[in-house]
């Protein structure tokens, strides 16, 4: 019986690479969740990276004389109380916005994965850190930001250091989850019978199948984070003024909404269509990636 079994996975039955990739990139163009999200999410990082090329205006520097003028084809989304363009403020807002969101996903990638494979691997270590983990998510996001900017200061850098440390947790505990289920195979359990090493066993064994958690979880958490720093920036505890974020630029326009409305219209959809391009991309990736979704479609 064994014998058979080896002689036909010997036999070429197995899926070979390049068609499996060709399968996942066919799937994936079959997801409009995925699709439209991802064409959202690379419409705002071109603009990111192309602000300088999209306005000739200084984000920063003031002309009183054109202060709070409405939505013209000289100021597409208008001016500000200190005349300076609303349209090249939202978009170089959008790289401090964007930039914060990477940051935080690199971050609490890196770290969750690490507290989650080590914590579902070792179980005395495991009681440890998920202590720590409920502690941590027993506030909410914002207020633990707060929190941690008061003592920090309110500065980009800090910025991305509290809100690392509020989602670090969501991230671990994702992890951990998919961990424990890996764990518990028997192959894992043969290699360590067999004396494999603890590292090899977490990295090469483990930490490859909780890949797709962990890529839907960022999508989900760059979310949060852009949501949050543009609430810090709006109650005035996140990047601080002059430098445009899409949070102060609400600020700005908060006091004289009535008068100026196009300072809170502009920057609010910014936020709203790059969460609902995150959300929706984060949708498309989990249908791809998750198996149960695929059997039920199969």
């Amino acid at each position: 019986m064994e014998t058979s079994s080896v002689t036909m996975v010997g036999t070429g039955s197995a899926t070979p690479p390049m068609h499996h990739a060709k399968i996942v990139v066919n799937r994936f163009f079959a997801n409009r969740l995925a699709v439209s999200g991802s064409i959202l999410v690379l419409l705002i990082t071109m603009i990111c990276i192309l602000a300088p090329l999209l306005t000739s205006y200084d984000p920063i520097e003031m002309n009183v004389q054109e202060r709070l003028k409405p939505p013209s084809t000289s100021h597409w989304f208008g001016t500000d109380e200190f005349g300076r363009d609303v349209f090249t403020r939202v978009v170089y807002g959008s790289r401090i916005s964007m930039g914060v969101g990477f940051s935080v996903v690199m971050i609490t990638s890196v770290v969750g994965l690490m507290f989650g494979l080590y914590s579902a691997y070792y179980r005395k270590l495991d009681n440890f850190l998920m202590r720590i983990n409920d502690g941590l998510m027993a506030f909410p996001a914002i207020l633990l930001a707060i929190a941690i900017l008061a003592a920090l200061g309110p500065k980009m850098s800090n910025v991305i250091i509290a809100l690392s440390v509020v989602y670090i947790p969501t991230v671990a505990r994702a992890i951990r989850s998919a961990a424990i289920t890996v764990r518990e195979q028997t192959y894992i359990e043969a290699i360590r019978a067999l004396g494999g090493k603890s590292w090899r066993i977490i990295w090469l064994h483990i930490a490859p199948n909780c890949l797709s958690p962990l890529i839907v979880q960022a999508t989900f958490i760059f979310a949060y984070a852009v949501i949050t720093e543009a609430s810090l920036s709006f109650l005035g505890a996140g990047t601080p003024p002059p430098e445009p974020s899409w949070g102060n630029i609400l600020n700005d326009g908060r006091t004289i909404m009535k008068q100026a409305w196009w300072m809170t219209v502009f920057p609010g959809v910014s936020i709203m269509m790059t969460v609902l391009g995150l959300n929706l991309l984060g949708d498309g990736l989990r249908d791809l990636l998750d198996p149960h979704t695929n059997k039920a479609k199969k």
